[in-house]
C-alpha cells in the first residue's frame, strides 16, 4: 500500500473504536454522530478516512478490501470526498427516520422518500449469493466502488423498518449522547445505549445528587455558634 493510502485508514478519530451497540448496521452507523444538537456534539465521521476505518470495525469491509478501497481513494481524493458527504446525507436520512420511530411517532416521509433512493441506487449492485444455508445478499465488485461502503448501511435500514419491531427501537436519554438502539432484551426495558458507559454515568451524577442533599446547611444558630 502506499503512504497516501495507508493515511487513509490510520485512524486517529474514535471512528475505528465505538461502541456498535445499536443492535443494528444503520443504528450503529447513526451512532457516529453523539450528542446532536448540543454543544457537545460530536461527529466521529471526518473523512473518508474515518469512514473507512468505522467500516473495517463494523465487519462491512475486510482487511483486503479496505486496502484497496484506500488505494482507490489515494487516487480519486475528489471522489472519495464526494462519497463522505453521501454517507454524512444518509446517515441524517437514517438518524431522521428512527429518531420519531423511537418516541412512537411516524418516520418522516421526506426521509423515506430519500431513503427509497438509495435503495434504487444499491439494488443494482445487489446479488444473490450462495452460502452454506442456502443464498444471502452480496454485492459487485464492491472493492471498485467507493460508496460501495454504504450499500449494506442502507440495505439495513430498509430491512430494520420492514422487519424489525418498531416499539423496540430507542433514543438513549444520557446526557450528550443520544444514541439509537434497538432493544433485544427480554424484558424490554433497556434504557441506556450502555449501561457500562451512559448508565454507569447517571447512576454517578444521581449518587452525587444524594450526597449533596444530605449535606446539611449551616442554620443562624450554628453561624453564631461558629461565629460568636
Amino acid at each position: 500500500m502506499s503512504p497516501s493510502a495507508a493515511a487513509l485508514t490510520d485512524d486517529t478519530s474514535r471512528a475505528g473504536r465505538l461502541h456498535l451497540v445499536g443492535g443494528r448496521l444503520c443504528l450503529n452507523f447513526a451512532n457516529t454522530s453523539s450528542g446532536r444538537g448540543t454543544d457537545q456534539h460530536l461527529d466521529h465521521l471526518t473523512s473518508y478516512r474515518t469512514l473507512l476505518a468505522w467500516a473495517g470495525h463494523a465487519s462491512i469491509v475486510g482487511e483486503v478490501d479496505a486496502a484497496i478501497l484506500a488505494e482507490l481513494a489515494a487516487k480519486k481524493p475528489a471522489a472519495a470526498r464526494r462519497v463522505h458527504e453521501e454517507a454524512l446525507a444518509l446517515r441524517d436520512t437514517i438518524h431522521g427516520i428512527f429518531l420519531p420511530i423511537a418516541h412512537g411517532k411516524s418516520a418522516d416521509a421526506e426521509e423515506i422518500e430519500r431513503l427509497n433512493q438509495w435503495l434504487v441506487r444499491i439494488m443494482a449492485h445487489a446479488r444473490l449469493v450462495p452460502d452454506e444455508d442456502g443464498f444471502d445478499w452480496g454485492w459487485t465488485e464492491p472493492r471498485h466502488h467507493l460508496d460501495s461502503l454504504l450499500w449494506p448501511i442502507v440495505r439495513s435500514a430498509a430491512e430494520t423498518l420492514t422487519a424489525a419491531p418498531h416499539s423496540r427501537i430507542r433514543e438513549c436519554p444520557g446526557p450528550d449522547c443520544g444514541w439509537l438502539f434497538l432493544d433485544t432484551s427480554k424484558s424490554g426495558r433497556r434504557r441506556w445505549c450502555d449501561m457500562s458507559v451512559c448508565g454507569n454515568r447517571s447512576k454517578a451524577r444521581e449518587h452525587y445528587r444524594r450526597l449533596k442533599g444530605e449535606v446539611k446547611r449551616p442554620s443562624l444558630t450554628d453561624k453564631i455558634t461558629l461565629t460568636g
